[in-house]
């Protein structure tokens, strides 16, 4: 009997073939952005305990569940890497102050694997159609949004999609191929809000 956690992979990964072209797999990057300094929790928070588990496990097992995803965390902390990649997750540690340098960097490092530049997927499954950026302080997220998130890029993969409640759009966030551009030339602490609003 499949889970429920197998039964959302498999229906995503359905997309993801339909939208197959006849070049590359379109994977989706996915920039796990872990780079707070949780001044108002008074300490770093992503590995504050949350039902048993460090608080940045929840979004770490939920991405998991996708295998279209390219993953990549992105973080200012130490423990946080260490963490991440006794869980085998790809890291890029790094000591810049603002939200536009996560993106930055996440992306570009994504798109350099891509390049050929760092060999973590094979060629064939690097191609990126566009990129989920990921607050790592998220540990309500729930499988069956992020699918939900990923379907209707799916269906329109030149667009940004991103959740709503009541009206009230929130994170994560996914943008098309067409937006990388502009998200590698954010202005300085700028998230990808500033062109989600545009």
């Amino acid at each position: 009997m499949k889970s429920a956690g197998t039964k959302i992979s498999e229906a995503v990964t359905a997309s993801l073939e339909q939208n197959r072209t006849d070049g590359p797999v379109k994977a989706v990057g996915c920039v796990i952005m872990a780079s707070g300094l949780g001044r108002r929790f008074g300490g770093n928070k992503l590995l504050a305990d949350f039902d048993g588990q460090p608080l940045i496990s929840r979004i770490l097992e939920c991405s998991a569940r996708f295998p279209c995803l390219r993953r990549l965390v992105v973080t200012r902390h130490a423990g946080i890497a260490a963490l991440c990649r006794e869980m085998g997750l790809f890291v890029l540690l790094h000591d810049l102050p603002d939200r536009s340098d996560t993106i930055r960097l996440g992306l570009g490092h994504l798109l350099a694997i891509e390049d050929g530049q760092d060999h973590i997927w094979p060629p064939a499954h690097s191609h990126l159609s566009g990129c989920l950026f990921c607050p790592a302080d998220q540990p309500l997220l729930r499988p069956e949004s992020l699918e939900a998130l990923l379907q209707a890029f799916f269906q329109n993969p030149d667009s940004i999609c991103r959740p709503a409640y009541e009206g009230r759009a929130a994170s994560p966030v996914l943008f098309g191929r067409r937006f990388f551009p502009e998200l590698l030339t954010l202005p300085r602490g700028a998230g990808g809000s500033f062109l989600a609003q545009k």
